[in-house]
């Protein structure tokens, strides 16, 4: 089973496009997660919502607040604009 849930702190507004082809609404944003132990150190995470869901976070979400999301985590990989073929890892939201 691939399933996450995190709490934290909008890094910034999310960004809303529309892919290519469908017309689907995909959104992105970074959720900074504090460890649970160690007060000084947060992780961020890269975070992706489609749909309405997308639009949806697009509109309400600022940065700096505080959400609770429910996902699960997948990597993939893209070849950028150097030839260079890079891996990421997300929270798809759900």
């Amino acid at each position: 089973m691939n399933k996450v849930v995190l709490i934290g702190r909008t890094t910034k507004s999310p960004e809303l496009r529309y892919a290519p082809g469908t017309g689907t609404a995909v959104c992105r944003f970074t959720l900074a997660v504090n460890r649970p132990y160690k007060k000084d150190e947060t992780d961020f995470i890269n975070c992706v919502v489609f749909g309405r869901s997308a639009e949806f976070a697009e509109k309400y979400f600022r940065k700096g607040l505080k959400i609770t999301i429910e996902g699960r985590i997948q990597t993939r990989s893209y070849t950028n604009r150097d030839g260079q073929k890079v891996y990421t890892t997300e929270v798809v939201v759900e």
